[in-house]
């Protein structure tokens, strides 16, 4: 037996979805149509301008991502064998302390000798400001608590850590 009788509601069925079909073609086609024109009719940067906008850009986030110090060589640019100077800025170990360090040692999170707190900090101070400075830069799992490297901060250069170190040890004496 050869099934050659199509019924009359798959005919019905083809010939909607057909029409169903088309629709949506040409509902695309002129969508299309419509955003080529709006994309048209929007303004158009001049390229000089726009460049002009993203070197602006750029140099602003050069200033704002810019190193503390600044690298200075003597004798000018081309010279050999001249003296180099570092230029820094003062750390402030209290606005570190805020930043970073306050999140634990206000509430002793982990284990943190609380700030001011002199007899939790009495026998950390004994071990000597080197041993303070490296548990502080490099981490330290103790006995009671647990020290992140940089309290967690990775972006903290040593020297705001030693000087939020020192902030703490002098309130905590």
């Amino acid at each position: 037996m050869t099934m050659t009788h199509v019924s009359i509601s798959d005919r019905v069925f083809v010939k909607n979805f057909a029409m169903l079909l088309g629709v949506l073609v040409a509902m695309t086609f002129v969508l299309f149509v419509l955003a080529q024109m709006v994309a048209a009719q929007l303004p158009t940067e001049d390229t000089a301008e726009m460049q002009a906008k993203m070197q602006a850009k750029k140099d602003a986030l050069a200033e704002r991502i810019s190193s503390v110090g600044q690298l200075v060589v003597a004798g000018g640019s081309g010279s050999t064998g001249g003296t180099t100077q570092v230029a820094s800025a003062a750390v402030d170990g209290k606005a570190t302390y805020d930043t970073t360090c306050a999140v634990c040692h206000v509430a002793g999170v982990a284990g943190a000798p609380k700030f001011g707190d002199k007899a939790a900090w009495t026998p950390r101070i004994a071990q000597g400001i080197d041993t303070l400075y490296q548990h502080a830069i490099n981490g330290f799992q103790g006995t009671v608590g647990f020290m992140p490297a940089k309290g967690g901060n990775a972006s903290l250069a040593d020297d705001a850590v030693k000087a939020a170190v020192d902030h703490m040890v002098k309130e905590s004496q």
